[in-house]
């Protein structure tokens, strides 16, 4: 569209933002001005809404912040300057090198959540068909995979969300777990306000009193780590108190009988001495749950980002399962997945064991199908790799050479200074990206790619609701997109005609590879997303699509049995008959709480739990280039109660130093009464002496391999 700004034509394109799940809709004024504008525009999830990340998100397009050529590392170890032709031959004969002195798990990919669904999928098959490597995972794994394990063992799909976030304010009671909406997508929190203007009413479950917490007619203020027990004590009232619904548990649920032990087991006085949250108020949160009509429960990053996330996760989804609140209209469990395509980046194969449409990499009928559409064997396909940090873990020793897309984990990844260490160690390292990241700056060569408002794709976001973004500029001459990349390095190994770098033809292939899979894209076009407000997966092709005949390797619960309504924008709500297992039935977990992994002691007395703020995102690589953002969040603290100030001495603003086993941070203080006394917070953001990730523990859950990134001891000093 045209439109006349003063004396000149500006052209709009409507896409949506680059940051969260959210995938916020907005509008890209493209006129004389040397960046885009941004201007709102309705769209079903934020109606027009835009947070400060959002409103400046065209400032990172700016040439004075980003790469505008490819870096390779001379003799003399500085970077210059080079041509593409160069870059890329560089390293092609990297990853060559390794594979040949070393074999072909030596060489190793490491995604990102950001990457649309065309790029993650370009990449996985990249890594199995070009490089013929098992060591591919991506920072998507520190994000919500021990939700997508525990949705996955329930319901037998992993959807963030089975129904549109407007479901929220529609419903009666929301338990919010784990999550400060406020800050970390601010334009979802009306979605809450809504709610209790209907006269629903909000539960908050955080360790600290945030901004999202305020809103909440009850907030719940656990130790850390102790989610898990907080949700099997609020289920031991719901038996006690007689609030099962015992029909629903009967005819669409399995496993209630070897879970009720583990419930009985977690009585209220044992669960407030475990978490801290008096009697009473566990009775208030059960009573507003149950009485009200329809309830909702939300986790994100607290409960998940645990060495037990996935039990944490699947005794909230008990809850729900006990008294009926799933399957049903305006009632359920929902994950809100926090980066922008983090629920596409795992159904498409950047993650360790999954092939396009989630399926199972070990599944021999999914192999067999994967492979006919990739035109490969079967058995050349290799098997399932290490997770995220394993893989990092063993950089410099068993891994030799690495390619990083879209990741920064010199700053997101727990065990920072660890993991900086391996990075180091490896005979080669390339990275893609749009800034000079910290990572970035210890590559051996360094790729400059194109941003969202320069590229066309697709990404999906929290409910499931695959959107396009629109190229809306040109990219600067010395940029290639990730999908050129992956295209010119697939042709120096080999695959000259194998990878497309159209996005449009990438994505009518992995249509066609998720076909029959649980997430099935095969009847998404980008036709069809531009006529609607995008399309909710799955949405299978009807037969007479060409490419439609795919059951082959076809997970459960996609067709139309599996209790989804649909409609013309696909499925927007899941399990309303039946669920996506085998007999329809939702399964119970059978958890009880163990602790964390880590513990305080004498030496390390305190918890440290870590988090988002408002004008910074993930590792800020992006964010902390604009300057309106960092005026208002410019740079890491450490925020403690008053109580603990005053048994330290500090006041607000005095450096602290915060150790772990891990390491040592250094930060101002940041005295608050909205965190607990034995509790301090760090945000992550940032790198050097007040990188939080210095201090985490790389625990693993022992389903999802989630890092424990929620709960660690630590002592705090002056510094």
């Amino acid at each position: 569209m045209t439109t006349a700004v003063g004396d000149v034509a500006a052209t709009d394109v409507d896409t949506h933002c680059p940051y969260c799940a959210l995938q916020c809709g907005m509008t890209l004024r493209v006129g004389s001005g040397a960046l885009p504008e941004v201007v709102e525009r309705a769209f079903p999830v934020n109606r027009g809404a835009l947070c400060g990340k959002g409103r400046t998100s065209a400032e990172v397009l700016s040439g004075a912040v980003r790469l505008s050529e490819p870096l390779v590392r001379d003799a003399d170890g500085q970077l210059r300057a080079a041509s593409w032709q160069e870059a890329l031959d560089r390293v092609a004969e990297g990853l060559l090198r390794a594979r040949a002195r070393h074999g072909r798990d030596a060489v190793a990919v490491f995604g990102g959540g950001g990457l649309t669904n065309e790029k993650a999928y370009a990449l996985g098959k990249f890594a199995r068909v070009a490089l013929r490597t098992s060591q591919i995972d991506y920072n998507g794994r520190f994000c919500m995979s021990s939700a997508a394990m525990a949705q996955n063992r329930a319901f037998g799909l992993d959807r963030g969300l089975p129904f549109p976030l407007a479901d929220v304010a529609r419903t009666g009671c929301v338990i919010l777990v784990g999550s400060n909406l406020a800050d970390t997508m601010p334009p979802a929190l009306r979605w809450l306000t809504e709610l209790k203007e209907n006269g629903g009413t909000l539960i908050v479950v955080d360790p600290r009193r945030t901004r999202t917490a305020e809103q909440a007619d009850l907030h719940l203020q656990p130790r850390p780590g102790t989610d898990l027990a907080l949700a099997l004590g609020l289920l031991h009232l719901v038996v006690t108190e007689g609030r099962l619904d015992e029909e629903f548990i009967a005819s669409r649920t399995s496993g209630w009988e070897e879970t009720l032990p583990g419930v009985m087991a977690h009585w209220p006085e044992l669960v407030e001495r475990i978490t801290g949250v008096p009697v009473p108020q566990l009775r208030r949160a059960v009573a507003m749950f149950c009485d009200a009509p329809e309830s909702i429960v939300l986790t994100a990053r607290g409960p998940e980002q645990q060495s037990k996330g996935t039990d944490t996760v699947g005794a909230w989804i008990n809850l729900c399962l006990a008294t009926g609140r799933a399957g049903r209209p305006l009632s359920g469990y929902g994950c809100l997945t926090g980066q922008g395509n983090g629920q596409g980046g795992r159904e498409h194969g950047q993650k360790a064991d999954q092939l396009p449409g989630y399926r199972k990499l070990d599944d021999p009928a999914a192999r067999a199908y994967v492979a006919g559409v990739w035109g490969v064997d079967p058995q050349d396909l290799p098997g399932p790799g290490r997770s995220a940090y394993e893989l990092l873990d063993a950089l410099g020793r068993d891994i030799k050479a690495l390619l990083v897309m879209g990741s920064n984990p010199v700053v997101s990844a727990p065990r920072a200074g660890h993991v900086t260490e391996r990075l180091a160690a490896l005979d080669f390292l390339a990275v893609c990206d749009v800034v000079l990241s910290e990572t970035a700056q210890l590559a051996d060569v360094v790729l400059p790619v194109t941003q969202w408002a320069e590229e066309t794709g697709t990404t999906t976001n929290l409910e499931g609701r695959v959107i396009l973004r629109r190229k809306a500029i040109d990219p600067p001459a010395g940029v290639r997109s990730d999908l050129e990349v992956i295209s010119g390095l697939a042709a120096r190994l080999g695959w000259e005609n194998s990878f497309p770098a159209d996005p449009e033809e990438v994505f009518t292939e992995l249509r066609q590879a998720s076909a029959g899979g649980p997430a099935d894209y095969s009847g998404i076009t980008y036709d069809r997303i531009a006529a609607s407000d995008g399309v909710f997966w799955p949405c299978p092709a009807p037969e007479t699509e060409p490419g439609s005949d795919t059951a082959t390797g076809a997970g459960p619960g996609t067709e139309p049995a599996a209790g989804a309504e649909t409609a013309e924008d696909g499925t927007p709500r899941l399990f309303l008959q039946r669920f996506a297992t085998p007999d329809g039935r939702a399964r119970f977990a059978p958890v009880e709480h163990r602790p964390a992994a880590e513990e305080p002691s004498a030496e390390y007395p305190y918890y440290l739990t870590t988090g988002r703020v408002l004008a910074q995102y993930q590792s800020g690589a992006q964010t902390r280039r604009v300057r309106e953002l960092n005026d208002a969040a410019p740079g890491p603290f450490v925020q403690l109660h008053p109580r603990l100030a005053e048994k330290l001495g500090v006041a607000d603003g005095d450096r602290l130093a915060v150790t772990s086993r891990r390491g040592r941070a250094v930060a101002p203080a940041r005295v608050s009464a909205a965190i607990r006394p034995d509790t301090v917070f760090m945000p992550f953001h940032w790198p050097g002496e007040g990188r939080a990730n210095t201090l985490t523990n790389p625990a693993l859950d022992p389903a999802s391999r989630m890092p424990e990134f929620k709960v660690c001891a630590v002592r705090v000093e002056r510094a």
